[in-house]
């Protein structure tokens, strides 16, 4: 039986600041995991987010801030007191107001999906158990933090958006895992009360039994390609970086009646820019202080 206590909480986010303070043999563990050009990206884009919040944009009409639709990437979440994909991570989520949730689905060995970003437990947990080859009755007595996907649903569907992201991975019986997620998916109804989104949009023709308008495929650098791919195939729309996804190819998807949506946003200049130029969803690291900022702002204009 697999048991331990976790001890190193990682937030999937590291800088050079952190790596520094980690010690020697877990730097190397870490490089090995995060590749020079995953560093040189994160980098970038936090320069990019930087820059981006300090130009001054204008308070968004009162209608883009009564709609507007955050969605916290896994949950709000420091990977120290409350942690990424977990039930406390939604909770704070549904008790601040804010629309919805992203989080990461995994299958265990005995086909039980679960919420994982990660193929492995080690970068949170400082153990090591592979998801896809362990039973979930073993998963759960080891770290019962992990939430099934069943319970995630049970709990927060029709009160919160969510937006399911399908990692790339082994399907051993692709027709029965579909049927096990159509039974999941059941009482919500697509688009309304959830999308599923993918960096492999691949992967969507796993799920038989939700339209085309429920898949949104999300871009890294590779925006172009995943844009052209929800065109052709009249998915839901697409979603990546804020500098990427520019007024252009909005109009694109706007014209083919598809959605756009921007991560990560954290900043309230980059919310209002967001806002102002119609972005559909807004992902964020800090879903709480963006709906604080957009509550405070429905408040200026009363």
């Amino acid at each position: 039986m697999l048991h331990f206590k976790p001890r190193f909480r990682g937030n999937g986010n590291f800088g050079l600041l952190q790596l520094a303070r980690l010690s020697e043999q877990r730097a190397g563990n870490l490089l090995a995991r995060y590749s020079l050009m995953d560093f040189a990206e994160r980098i970038l884009l936090k320069t990019v987010d930087f820059i981006y919040s300090k130009y001054p944009q204008p308070l968004p009409r009162k209608e883009k801030l009564v709609n507007c639709k955050i969605i916290s990437h896994r949950g709000e979440h420091d990977n120290r007191s409350i942690f990424e994909n977990t039930l406390k991570a939604f909770d704070k989520v549904l008790d601040n107001g804010i629309f919805g949730i992203e989080f990461d689905m995994r299958w265990t060995k005995d086909l039980k999906p679960v919420v994982l970003h990660d193929r492995n437990t080690l970068r949170l947990y400082d153990e090591y158990i592979d998801v896809n080859e362990t039973c979930f009755s073993d998963l759960r007595a080891a770290v019962p933090e992990i939430p099934a996907l069943e319970e995630v649903i049970s709990r927060y569907g029709k009160r919160l958006h969510l937006m399911v992201e399908i990692k790339q991975e082994a399907y051993p019986e692709p027709l029965r895992q579909a049927a096990i997620l159509e039974n999941l998916f059941s009482e919500l109804t697509p688009e309304k009360d959830y999308h599923f989104i993918s960096l492999s949009p691949e992967i969507f023709s796993i799920i038989n039994f939700a339209p085309k308008s429920t898949f949104i495929p999300v871009a890294r650098l590779n925006l172009k390609s995943m844009s052209q791919a929800a065109l052709q195939n009249n998915y839901g729309g697409v979603a990546g970086h804020y500098l990427l996804v520019t007024n252009s190819l909005m109009r694109k998807h706007l014209d083919k009646n598809q959605k756009t949506g921007t991560g990560f946003v954290d900043s309230e200049n980059c919310l209002f820019r967001e806002l102002n130029r119609g972005t559909e969803w807004i992902f964020s690291n800090n879903g709480v202080k963006l709906q604080t900022l957009i509550n405070s702002s429905l408040r200026q204009l009363s």
